[in-house]
């Protein structure tokens, strides 16, 4: 079996960051997430990854034939080449790829990469105006630059854990790894900016992105109310710290999200969905400030209302009184929902391993741009014999790399090898 997969510069000449060449030498989710999208906005990503054993997320589970799904998600649209940075040799080679590399973007512990003989003031040298990103927990600088940080570490250093779940509860995690994809997005609109900067005056440029700053940056108003009374936000459930109706309440056969957010949706809300006009002049609910003292008496009197009728009920009386209302879904309900479905969240991809395959298709819906996922993720050192033939190294010295343990394929029998 030969597998077939595009290369990845060749694969289109419409999209933004075609010609942009990535080296992504991140684990886990947050640089992958962003090397992601690079990729799918034209950029060659390449993975760089380490004999044997790769990227860490490559051993979670569920797996088919021996790949990882979840490692496929968010590594769609690259290549994969795996060399052992730990050689001189490895090293050498990897600095050969910097030599036509646009960015070199790492999530290693601060001061890895510069022990490897990678960092940026390496890779500098072979390339002055190269883009380098650096994701860490905590970032390059500070007093808690040295600890090792994940998304549970971050969301805890963040406050997340303390005012996420129901009230008077145990600390929550947010629902996904939010700082993790804080720290990606952060990365990718970082680069963006830099590569604009880099067209303009053609110099290159350092970023240090922590999941901490990334997650912190997203507090918009939680900080605001802080820095304007000393408000440190609380867990609330489903509730808005800022207005009410704003949360999901209980129906006959589940939940309904409410979003009365001002004084006219509030007015539609009680009169024509919820026929209790008399709310209007009651002293407890009259202004938001009124509703807010009593959010707890008023959440229980529109429960004694929802909770006669089903969600698909109160979603048809809410919508034609024209106040925002919603689903409460289980995530495999959500996948099957018409709406996305029918806005092409879910996208098919055929994985030479895994075989037929859904992903999550891009969120952005351009008027005249392709983006779309555009080949699945690779096993581990797919690429690696293809991207180093494109530096100029023969088949021979590749073969020699190979048996040296320089370099690594985990499954040479479906490919050409030139060994």
């Amino acid at each position: 079996m030969t597998a077939s997969y595009p290369t990845m510069r060749e694969t289109t000449t419409a999209l933004p960051l075609t010609g942009f060449r990535v080296l992504d030498l991140t684990r886990f989710l947050s640089g992958p997430y962003c090397t992601m999208v690079l990729a799918e906005l034209g950029a060659d990503v390449i993975k760089v990854e380490q004999p044997h054993t790769g990227d860490d997320s490559r051993r979670l589970a569920p797996k088919v034939n021996g790949e990882s799904y979840p490692f496929a998600m968010p590594n769609r649209s690259k290549r994969s080449v795996s060399l052992d940075l730990k050689t001189d040799r490895g090293r050498e080679l990897f600095l050969r790829l910097v030599a036509e590399a646009d960015l070199v973007i790492e999530n290693f512990r601060p001061g890895v990469a510069d022990r490897l003989g990678i960092g940026y003031d390496d890779v500098r040298k072979v390339r002055e105006d190269i883009l380098y990103c650096s994701i860490s927990g905590f970032g390059q600088t500070g007093p808690y630059r040295d600890r090792p940080g994940f998304d549970i570490m971050a969301q805890g250093t963040v406050g997340f854990l303390r005012m996420t779940g129901p009230p008077d509860g145990r600390p929550a995690k947010v629902g996904i790894a939010i700082n993790d994809i804080a720290a990606g997005a952060t990365a990718i609109y970082s680069i963006m900016a830099a590569q604009m900067v880099r067209t303009q005056t053609g110099t290159g440029q350092y970023m240090d992105i922590s999941l901490v700053d990334a997650g912190l940056a997203w507090t918009v108003w939680e900080s605001g109310a802080f820095f304007a009374s000393g408000e440190v936000p609380q867990p609330t459930g489903t509730r808005h710290r800022r207005s009410t109706p704003y949360q999901a309440y209980r129906t006959s056969d589940g939940f309904v999200t409410i979003g009365a957010a001002n004084d006219r949706l509030w007015e539609r809300l009680a009169t024509s969905a919820l026929e209790r006009p008399e709310w209007l002049e009651d002293a407890r609910f009259r202004t938001l400030p009124d509703r807010m003292d009593h959010i707890g008496e008023l959440e229980a009197e529109i429960e004694a209302i929802t909770i006669t009728r089903t969600t698909d009920e109160w979603i048809k009386i809410i919508d034609k009184a024209g106040v925002p209302c919603g689903q409460v879904l289980t995530y495999d309900e959500t996948l099957s929902d018409p709406h996305v479905i029918a806005r092409d969240m879910i996208a098919e991809v055929e994985h030479p391993i895994i075989g037929p395959m859904r992903t999550i298709g891009p969120p952005t819906k351009f008027s005249n741009l392709d983006f779309s996922v555009r080949g699945p993720a690779p096993w581990l050192g797919q690429h690696t014999a293809e991207v180093l033939r494109e530096t100029g190294l023969t088949d021979a010295e590749i073969a020699t790399l190979f048996d040296d343990g320089v370099l690594f394929d985990s499954h040479p029998d479906l490919e050409r090898d030139p060994r």
